[in-house]
């Protein structure tokens, strides 16, 4: 049992890894900056808005860090020898997120493509993201550890919708072939709802067997 759970560890480690660097291989297809690449080609209506590409660029431009950052606040090795690093990226972490990327994600998302049900999946996936990582900040500051983590855990899990949506996306393309904007739906709810209910069976768990989640 051990055994397979370090694998476990591992396959989830490897990737995490793996789909980080195709994110950031997306990003990067920004630099420099273009408005013809990539997303921005379908978005020609939005990119003539004043604000719009400044949010953009801050989603864009913040996202692959969080997912670095938020890593380093579960790495059992980081967390236990290397304390202050782990404080560091978890305030800048929540700073960013709150500052940042999650104001950007709101008015990316009442931009989305696929109506009024893109436009929800997303405004509901930015609200939360920011209610978890300041509830977890409270809990921090109030030094409730275990309150803390739990709440660090909903916010990465929707950090990680940047890897899971374009997962999913993937999935449904390559075996059921819909409509592009029918799986821009899909993928705008199920892209994060999926993570929030892995987290909270995680959570669950730990709350049961009365341990901690990452040691």
């Amino acid at each position: 049992m051990k055994y397979l759970r370090r694998m476990f560890h591992w396959l989830i480690l490897l990737s995490l890894v793996y789909f980080s660097y195709l994110l950031l291989l997306i990003t990067l297809q920004y630099i420099p900056f273009s408005k013809d690449i990539a997303f921005l080609k379908i978005k020609s209506d939005e990119v003539q808005l004043p604000y719009y590409l400044p949010f953009f660029k801050a989603h864009v431009f913040t996202s692959f860090y969080l997912l670095l950052a938020g890593f380093t606040q579960f790495n059992p090795f980081i967390r236990n020898k290397y304390r202050q690093l782990h404080r560091f990226m978890g305030w800048s972490y929540a700073f960013i997120l709150i500052c940042f990327s999650a104001p950007s994600g709101l008015v990316m998302g009442y931009h989305a493509n696929g109506g009024i049900s893109s436009r929800l999946a997303f405004i509901l996936l930015g609200l939360l993201w920011i209610y978890a990582t300041v509830q977890s900040i409270r809990y921090a500051l109030k030094k409730e550890w275990k309150k803390h983590e739990r709440f660090m855990i909903r916010s990465y899990a929707l950090t990680l919708s940047a890897i899971t949506l374009r997962l999913w996306k993937y999935l449904i393309v390559a075996f059921f072939h819909p409509p592009p904007m029918d799986v821009y739906r899909i993928v705008a709810w199920l892209g994060w709802v999926l993570n929030i209910i892995v987290a909270e069976c995680i959570i669950y768990a730990a709350e049961n067997s009365d341990k901690k989640i990452f040691h």
